[in-house]
C-alpha cells in the first residue's frame, strides 16, 4: 500500500457523523483525498502491517473493544501478530475509525481535527 505525501487515504465509517467530519476536514487541506468505507479497509496482512507500523500501534489497539463480537469472541484472548492481523482483515467492522494515511505517516483520528496531525 503506497501513498504519496500529497495524498490522504481515509478508511472511515460513513454512518458516523464524526468520521464524515474527519473526511470534510481532510478535504479542506487541499490534498488529494481517497476515502473508503471501513469495510473496504486493506485486505492483506502486509497492508495492515504497514499501517500499524506508521501508527506505531499493535493490531489489538485498533479494535473496538465495546463491540459485542469482540466481547464474546476476542476479549481476554492473546494471539500472535499474524493472528491479530487476520482478525483485522476478516473483521473490518471491529476496527476503530477513521484511519488516515499519507506517505509514511498514519493517524487514528479520535477527533475530526486529528487529520491535521498528518
Amino acid at each position: 500500500m503506497k501513498t504519496h505525501a500529497r495524498e490522504i487515504l481515509i478508511y472511515y465509517n460513513p454512518n458516523s457523523s464524526s468520521d464524515r467530519k474527519t473526511v470534510a476536514h481532510a478535504k479542506s487541506t487541499g490534498l488529494k483525498i481517497k476515502s473508503f468505507h471501513h469495510a473496504q479497509a486493506p485486505s492483506t496482512r502486509t497492508s495492515w502491517k504497514t499501517i500499524l507500523e506508521c501508527l506505531e500501534m499493535h493490531p489489538k489497539d485498533l479494535l473496538n473493544k465495546a463491540d459485542p463480537y469482540y466481547q464474546s469472541n476476542l476479549r481476554g484472548r492473546e494471539f500472535e501478530l499474524e493472528d491479530w492481523l487476520n482478525v483485522l482483515k476478516r473483521n473490518p467492522g471491529l476496527i476503530k475509525s477513521p484511519i488516515a494515511v499519507s506517505g509514511r505517516k498514519a493517524v487514528l483520528c479520535t477527533t475530526p481535527t486529528d487529520i491535521y496531525k498528518l
